[in-house]
């Protein structure tokens, strides 16, 4: 579904109440509740009539228990239903945002790695938060509000027309010009509702920024820059949030004074009708408590659009996610385990919406059992390389095989299934060791075969020595290891996959030297028996690779083995000079 299909407030609207049909029951009951409610409210201004009449017209002598005990009785039924449909509403509505939320990350992590690169991060976490909180307000707390406001004002116009609908009828002229302003309203709010949200995501992305790299900004001393880009889209932000409230404000204040102009409508009618004889004198106050219990209803009902335009502009935020295209997965074939032949043929790649090629015409072959290196200066290609192999990106031209099978043919799951990665970056979450390493589909993997990837990885050592060993909780990202503890769990991630293609993107650049010495150590008994693809910085560490491919540009400029490499005295060779500092040749 593209943008403009869902632009009609309707549709995205009647979208959302979709969203509520597994609690259809519940809604049920919340229904009956507020219809009690409403009931109980209207009945209890019809008892006015016979009070006041009988009380202070007629002077009755003797007074009547039963009328009081009915209202105590009326209000009684009230709290209670009323209680039931905010229970129940209450858990619809969050029940229908826990489904959102849940939907909404399912859908981000299916789609293409373009998305990532289009979207910042604090934007998707805006969208789960804020977006799916906003989208639940509209479809069961404003929903709650609009079918309460409106059974109230319903019930009370019932009771007027049935104590006079002469007068009722009068005070009617008021719903035309009611519903322009109530149509107004809503078309601002729309029109404000998307540049709140943006607006906001724009604020997360902002800060995130600062307090992410808040090193730098102190090193740099920006943070007097940092806050004052901050401080202005905050001001954005209160703008926007400020068009909002008056609003609501100047539409609040209409609808009252216009319930004021109804009420002085009702005094000029009832005194007519009251002189005419056909209207009592508890026919007037049932007339007036009535109308003055309609004044707040219709006032929260203008109030409403304000949360109904916000949660459909969240809602057509989400929409354009959960719309949007899976990554492509049209393979069928499921090879079981591959010996791990690696064929790149002619291959073109850009990213979306960029003018340049990201890769050019690349080819080479990788051997099962091989090591093969990519070195390059930044910017030349070598991560665009490696992550179109697991299909994070699709080529422009050319083909990518895998034991002579084109990687489209093969289901992404299955194609991802034969690939480990450790790169610079660790993926570590907040839980345990064991957590960590025997993630995703490996969590079900033997206690032993933990242990022994654990011992492979060089990092028994250090989990010995913690608390409850490999039943430790490390923190959010591995924050309590070291770099190098935490890369070793990564290397022992990929050695209890045991997959046949290790992918090691700069896995060890960021070490200092003891821990990089281990982490080669783990390395060398991970890569035997697979088919090792490594970018690399540190030229030192790839001296014995079977093949070495030097990229600039995009492009493939000079292959062969280290010694081969230093020989043709090319760029690779150049390289080498520039980080072991040494002189040029003659």
């Amino acid at each position: 579904m593209t943008e403009a299909a869902y632009s009609s407030p309707w549709s995205t609207y009647k979208r959302l109440l979709a969203t509520a049909k597994p609690y259809r029951p519940l809604l049920l009951l919340a229904l009956i509740g507020m219809l009690l409610e409403a009931a109980a409210g209207g009945y209890f201004t019809l008892l006015m009539k016979p009070m006041v009449d009988q009380t202070f017209v007629e002077r009755s002598a003797q007074v009547s228990w039963a009328i009081p005990l009915t209202i105590v009785g009326l209000f009684v039924v009230r709290g209670f239903a009323g209680y039931l449909s905010d229970v129940f509403m209450a858990k619809s509505g969050r029940s229908i945002s826990r489904d959102l939320r849940v939907t909404l990350l399912g859908k981000y992590l299916r789609l293409p790695g373009s998305r990532f690169d289009d979207e910042p991060v604090p934007s998707m976490l805006m969208r789960l938060g804020n977006d799916s909180d906003q989208v639940s307000f509209a479809v069961i707390d404003a929903m709650k509000v609009l079918i309460q406001q409106s059974l109230q004002a319903l019930v009370a116009l019932g009771v007027m027309l049935y104590t006079s609908w002469q007068v009722t009828a009068a005070i009617l002229l008021m719903a035309p010009p009611l519903a322009w302003i109530m149509d107004r309203v809503g078309k601002r709010y729309r029109r404000i509702g998307h540049r709140v949200q943006e607006s906001g995501a724009q604020l997360m992305l902002l800060a995130d920024q600062a307090l992410t790299n808040q090193q730098d900004v102190k090193v740099y001393g920006a943070q007097a820059a940092e806050v004052g880009r901050y401080g202005q889209q905050a001001d954005r932000h209160l703008e926007l949030g400020l068009k909002v409230e008056s609003t609501r404000s100047v539409s609040s204040a209409i609808v009252q004074l216009m319930g004021a102009v109804g009420l002085a409508l009702l005094m000029i009618f009832a005194g007519r009708e009251a002189s005419a004889g056909r209207l009592s004198a508890g026919g007037f106050v049932v007339l007036m408590v009535n109308m003055m219990a309609m004044i707040p209803a219709l006032k929260q009902l203008t109030n409403v659009q304000g949360m109904i335009q916000r949660g459909i502009a969240s809602a057509q935020r989400m929409y354009s996610v959960l719309d949007a295209a899976d990554e492509p997965d049209q393979g069928t074939v499921d090879p079981g385990r591959v010996r791990g032949r690696i064929e790149f043929r002619n291959v073109s790649a850009r990213y979306p919406n960029a003018t340049a090629l990201a890769l050019q015409d690349i080819s080479f072959v990788a051997e099962p059992g091989t090591v093969t290196a990519i070195v390059g200066r930044s910017g030349s290609g070598k991560t665009s390389l490696i992550q179109l192999l697991p299909r994070f990106y699709e080529p422009e031209a050319g083909q990518i095989l895998l034991d002579g099978a084109e990687v489209r043919e093969l289901k992404l799951s299955a194609l991802r299934r034969q690939i480990a990665y450790v790169g610079q970056r660790v993926l570590l979450f907040d839980g345990t060791v064991a957590e960590n390493v025997a993630y995703g589909e490996l969590a079900d993997l033997e206690r032993e075969r933990l242990q022994q990837a654990i011992a492979g990885a060089n990092a028994a050592e250090f989990i010995e020595r913690l608390d409850h060993g490999v039943d430790t909780a490390i923190g959010t990202g591995g924050g309590k290891l070291s770099g190098g503890q935490r890369q070793r769990l990564a290397i022992a991630r990929a050695m209890l996959k045991d997959a046949p293609i290790l992918i090691l993107d700069e896995a060890t650049a960021a070490l200092d030297t003891e821990s990089e010495r281990l982490v080669q150590a783990a390395l060398e008994r991970l890569m035997p028996d697979r088919t090792t693809l490594v970018i690399a910085h540190r030229l030192s560490t790839i001296e014995h690779a079977d093949q070495v491919l030097v990229m600039d540009a995009g492009r493939i400029v000079e292959r062969g083995t280290h010694s081969e490499l230093l020989a043709s005295d090319g760029m690779y060779a150049h390289l080498h000079r520039m980080q072991f500092h040494e002189p040029q040749s003659a």
